[in-house]
């Protein structure tokens, strides 16, 4: 897959990538907000950004001005409905940030671009023109469970193989948003995976029992199903428990996880930096028994932005 002179297979993420989503939330003091971003740096570890966090792009822009010899590498999103706006979006995100080059670009490609690029038209080299010119050096395709049938398209085109070093989709014990076909696919072949929204956006105990703690409906009943799994599987927290999980799948390189809190950003490095030991057997085959459930009852059936 890869054409440059990277690792293939995405090889040299850091096994826990620090999501700047909470970056750009204003709840928290810019100043407080740059501090977490200058000790996730200091901890030598992947990024994943974006311009539609908020204002995370001008608070990593301090951080990094504060430090350049600490500037990490990154996964960008960039898309959406046309090349021209793809283009647009990377040459405004590395001006954003005063920097020459995206490390890897994460294709969030929607409606006609997502089909052209899928059947292997015009925009796929028009998108490949992007890492000739040095500006993206690799990419990933973002999946969604609306997008599945696209990335299968993709691969079975041979399109996935020009252009991609992996594919990236929230995967935790709650959320798969590469639907069955496409997940068996990937497995089968050995796709490099970047694994999104490491611990589901909570606790699983809150997602369960608290009131607003799980941003859509589906997410609360279906913590009432992993509660009891992670109960028993004696693991000593969740943020343990999603990492493992994440990394019990061998294609998986880095888990994506967003925090603003400093304790749960240490725990996340703590965790990823010691040896992974996958899941016991029977604490995944429950969770992907459940997600294959999932699949099929619920997720095939999303409309886009549902989930």
């Amino acid at each position: 897959m890869n054409a440059g002179t990277a690792p293939a297979g995405l090889t040299d993420l850091s096994k826990y990538i620090y999501g700047a989503t909470r970056l750009g939330h204003d709840g928290l003091a810019q100043s407080a907000r740059v501090d977490m971003a200058l000790r996730a740096m200091a901890a030598g570890i992947w990024f994943h950004v974006s311009h539609e966090y908020g204002n995370a792009l001008e608070v990593l822009r301090t951080a990094f001005d504060a430090d350049r010899a600490r500037v990490p590498k990154m996964i960008f999103k960039i898309g959406f409905r046309t090349v021209a706006e793809v283009r647009e979006t990377v040459l405004r995100d590395l001006d954003a940030l005063a920097i020459e080059a995206m490390d890897i670009g994460q294709l969030c490609l929607v409606d006609g671009l997502a089909e052209d690029f899928s059947n292997g038209g015009a925009s796929v080299d028009a998108i490949l023109q992007l890492r000739e010119e040095g500006l993206v050096r690799r990419f990933v395709l973002e999946v969604f469970p609306w997008s599945s049938a696209a990335a299968l398209a993709a691969i079975d085109n041979g399109v996935a193989d020009r252009t991609v070093d992996g594919f990236i989709f929230y995967l935790n014990p709650l959320q798969r948003f590469a639907l069955n076909p496409l997940w068996h696919r990937l497995r089968q072949r050995g796709d490099a995976i970047v694994a999104m929204r490491t611990v589901a956006g909570n606790h699983v105990h809150a997602l369960r029992d608290v009131p607003g703690a799980a941003w859509k409906e589906y997410l609360q009943q279906r913590a009432v199903d992993v509660a009891p799994v992670f109960d028993r599987a004696g693991v000593p927290d969740w943020s343990e428990f999603c990492v493992r999980f994440a990394h019990s799948f061998p294609e998986v390189r880095a888990t994506v996880g967003s925090t603003a809190r400093s304790d749960n950003f240490e725990r996340f490095v703590e965790v990823a930096n010691a040896p992974i030991e996958p899941l016991a057997r029977e604490t995944l085959a429950a969770l992907e028994q459940l997600a294959e459930q999932w699949s099929d009852a619920f997720d095939r059936h999303a409309a886009p932005g549902s989930m």
